[in-house]
């Protein structure tokens, strides 16, 4: 098995360390990720200018390269500048849950969203930012449900959110907006952009992935590169 890992917050982040360790047990890992951090970078590619790409021993047994780019442009250069072909990709594990209507936002997730560009089956993997070792001891038992259930045979990409301890795993679907946004003010003319978490709009759908994830389930959401709106679609084109 041949797998490519990934992440958004930077080569050297904490996160990467135990996904690479688990998935050198599955086969032949290799890993493109970002040489400083891409949070909130989404889908975004730099074509305009030249980037660093160069590799780096960080991981024992494991090629790796340090990309400065963000994630979509790590599994960019992972299939199309290796010139390679994966049976699973990994973006991952991030600091920080990717829930909701805000995932649009998402370095981590948008890594998946490039694999699936390129045909490649892939999972976004998230936790809260003190739970890196919880959730990397949920891996095997999130991998086998996968199998076990044949996801991959319904569709290709998934985002997964693992809590800080969980009663049982959910496959979800996309909640509504999981951080409440503003801009504050800090002098000279600068800004910071904030958010507070708030609750889903439909709190008890455990269906949701905000609300499972709350209530203790690693959500498994699938997802789609698909942006059409098929019910205006049909709509629009059967008047």
């Amino acid at each position: 098995m041949r797998i490519l890992i990934t992440n958004d917050d930077g080569i050297f982040a904490p996160g990467i360390v135990p996904l690479v360790e688990w998935a050198k047990g599955l086969g032949e890992v290799t890993v493109v990720a970002p040489k400083t951090e891409q949070s909130g970078k989404s889908h975004a590619i730099e074509f305009v200018k030249p980037f660093e790409i160069k590799k780096v021993d960080i991981f024992e047994g494991v090629t790796a390269y340090s990309c400065d780019s963000t994630p979509a442009d790590c599994v960019r250069f992972g299939i199309v500048g290796l010139n390679e072909t994966y049976d699973l990709i990994l973006s991952g594990i991030n600091r920080g849950v990717n829930l909701g209507v805000d995932m649009i936002y998402s370095g981590t997730v948008a890594a998946i969203f490039e694999a699936s560009y390129w045909k490649h089956k892939a999972l976004a993997i998230s936790t809260y930012p003190d739970s890196r070792d919880e959730a990397a001891a949920t891996l095997d038992e999130i991998y086998n449900y996968i199998k076990e259930h044949n996801l991959f045979d319904y569709n290709d990409i998934y985002n997964v959110n693992i809590p800080k301890s969980h009663i049982g795993i959910k496959i979800t679907k996309q909640g509504s907006p999981y951080f409440d946004d503003g801009f504050k003010p800090i002098g000279d003319d600068m800004y910071i952009q904030t958010g507070e978490m708030i609750p889903d709009e439909f709190p008890s759908d455990e269906a949701r992935d905000t609300v499972a994830l709350k209530n203790g389930y690693i959500s498994i959401t699938p997802l789609t590169l698909n942006r059409t709106n098929f019910e205006a679609f049909s709509n629009l084109t059967e008047k």
